[in-house]
């Protein structure tokens, strides 16, 4: 079966908090639904859903501040995964990057989840020696 790539519309939002919910992305202190209203706010055609006979199979947030393009919330439907569909949205994110003149791209992965960092490093991403740090400014 097939599936296709295309820009987030608000019908998906359920869909998506849903995957993103089965895929182990939702934190208590990140509220899901906050998260793509904001995304909706800002560069709206970066943000990605794959579909398969209308179904979203996968999801890709990316974005570009005019320095570094960032992807969030990859993820794709467990009963989906290994049939191409993350190496598709990340190939189209790297490429929505590229026509906007984005010169490097980065990701967040959890030090412990070894599944995605192998899934990375296979598409060409290095591991960098940095220190995140954060702070919240308003509350979710």
């Amino acid at each position: 079966m097939t599936f296709t790539i295309r820009p987030f519309a608000l019908a998906d939002t359920e869909a998506v908090v849903e995957l993103w919910t089965l895929c182990d992305l939702v934190r208590p202190w990140n509220n899901p639904y906050l998260d793509i209203q904001c995304k909706l706010t800002t560069q709206a055609d970066l943000f990605l859903v794959a579909c398969k006979d209308d179904l979203v199979v996968g999801s890709a947030m990316v974005g570009y501040e005019g320095h570094r393009g960032w992807v969030y919330y990859l993820a794709v439907h467990p009963e989906q995964q290994k049939q191409g569909i993350a190496h598709a949205l990340m190939a189209q994110a790297e490429q929505l990057l590229i026509e906007r003149g984005c010169p490097k791209i980065q990701l967040l992965v959890r030090r412990n989840n070894d599944k995605v960092v192998a899934f990375y490093e296979a598409q060409g991403y290095e591991v960098s020696d940095v220190l995140v740090l954060g702070k919240r400014l308003i509350e979710d």
